[in-house]
């Protein structure tokens, strides 16, 4: 079951605007193409290869804006989903696009 927390340490997710590399990242994981491993510092795979920003990747998990699928095995990768604050965070990018 994809994580729903949308607190974050910096406040809500959607207080704050995505850079493209971000809104990029949270297309590709809304189009089902990314896998996140399930770890504390999750890395994000992106038609089966390595993400080139983990930075940003690990930033957008931890701003609950993805996550996995569901629970797996620590290290084990898994679809990554957009949360609902990633997909209220990526819905003004679809429309001006």
């Amino acid at each position: 079951m994809p994580q729903q927390n949308n607190d974050t340490e910096h406040g809500d997710s959607t207080d704050h605007d995505l850079n493209h590399r971000e809104r990029a990242t949270l297309r590709a994981v809304s189009r089902g193409k990314a896998e996140i491993t399930c770890s504390r510092e999750p890395d994000l795979f992106v038609d089966g290869l390595a993400c080139c920003d983990q930075a940003t990747a690990a930033r957008l998990a931890r701003a609950g804006l993805i996550a996995p699928a569901h629970t797996g095995r620590p290290g084990q990768r898994v679809p990554a989903v957009l949360t609902d604050a990633g997909e209220r965070a990526l819905t003004p990018s679809l429309v001006s696009h």
